[in-house]
């Protein structure tokens, strides 16, 4: 299918209601200009489940079967039945949640609740925010994730762990005691939340010593060491495969997971490439956008795991905000990490 008849598909199913919004806004305006400003959330891999878009997939038959046709494979069915257990794997994971988040975002452009002010997603959600902010179309988007799923499910010998109670420096002090090398912050995701990413050897040498200490972990269900240094030749991949895509700027302001801070004019593709081999800095982002605005409301598509660490973070914001800790730039973790006693270093 053409670019130009799958625009026209998007637009036949989503931009009558969009429309219908703009037509709207004004009567509207007077009420909205009380209420709180608004987050919008996205879940990323993890948050699959069989029998997720059932409610949506009947709403846009043109947009499901646009997804089907650039698949290959009956999406629909797969997210219904999820035969094998093949949603669990990341190169279905991830355009099957893509596009259930996706309907579900024009589900509520439907139900004509306020426009978001703010939007940022967590890992591959970032991609739906992305679409949300008007970077990109349905289409791009999914050919764009379609890509980082097999990059990614094309990495092996690794994983990744959740550590829990445990702030990043005490973390990296307790492996450097043990002597414990090649082990990448992925994921700082609260005060109480890190995930550790690297080959299973690492991988199998952090848990020992993380065990010697009582420290609580647990292994995740992904196959290979993703948002760490290992990922580097995915990132490269990845990059020149976003030379094919023109990128719009976000329309509104959208936090980016490699940095915590809003996307930068004119770097979208370079944010997005960054994303494989940095850590997902969720606590920042979150933290970013309290500081700004204390009273922002939140809502999160696809999940509620998203609210319940807006929620940590926010009743310990005094403890959060040090941008001082992560991989560094396609490499190693920092040597010397400059981190608050405490802190949930993002």
């Amino acid at each position: 299918m053409s670019q130009g008849a799958s625009r026209r598909i998007f637009e036949a199913e989503k931009c009558g209601v969009s429309t219908l919004h703009r037509m709207k806004v004004k009567s509207t305006q007077t009420v909205l200009e009380g209420d709180m400003p608004v987050a919008l959330l996205f879940a990323g891999q993890g948050s699959q489940f069989r029998g997720m878009g059932e409610a949506v997939f009947g709403h846009y038959p043109g947009l499901t079967q646009l997804a089907c046709d650039l698949l290959g494979y009956d999406l629909a069915a797969l997210c219904r039945d999820d035969p094998n257990g093949v949603l669990a794997r990341t190169e279905y994971t991830q355009p099957a949640l893509y596009v259930v988040n996706a309907l579900h975002t024009f589900e509520r452009e439907h139900r004509e609740e306020r426009r978001a002010d703010y939007s940022l997603g967590h890992s591959l959600g970032e991609y739906n925010a992305l679409l949300t902010a008007g970077v990109f179309d349905f289409e791009t988007g999914l050919r764009l994730v379609k890509k980082r799923g097999e990059l990614m499910a094309a990495a092996a010998g690794g994983g990744m762990s959740a550590v829990l109670d445990t702030p990043a420096d005490r973390l990296l002090d307790i492996f450097r005691q043990d002597g414990v090398d090649g082990v990448d912050l992925a994921c700082l995701n609260t005060g109480t939340q890190i995930v550790i990413s690297g080959p299973d050897s690492v991988l199998s040498a952090a848990h020992d010593a993380l065990s010697r200490r009582g420290v609580r972990f647990a292994r995740l269900r992904v196959g290979g060491p993703f948002h760490s240094r290992y990922m580097n030749s995915a990132r490269i991949e990845f990059e020149k495969f976003l030379k094919k895509f023109t990128l719009r700027d976000p329309h509104t302001p959208l936090i980016a997971n490699a940095t915590g801070l809003p996307y930068e004019k004119g770097e979208v593709a370079s944010t997005l490439a960054a994303q494989f081999v940095r850590p997902v800095r969720w606590a920042d982002s979150v933290c970013y956008l309290l500081d700004r605005v204390p009273f922002l409301e939140f809502e999160e598509i696809g999940g509620r795991s998203l609210l319940a660490m807006v929620k940590e973070i926010r009743s310990s914001i005094p403890a959060i905000g040090s941008h001082e800790i992560g991989n560094e730039e396609y490499g190693a973790n920092r040597a010397d990490p400059q981190v608050h006693r405490g802190a949930f270093p993002d």
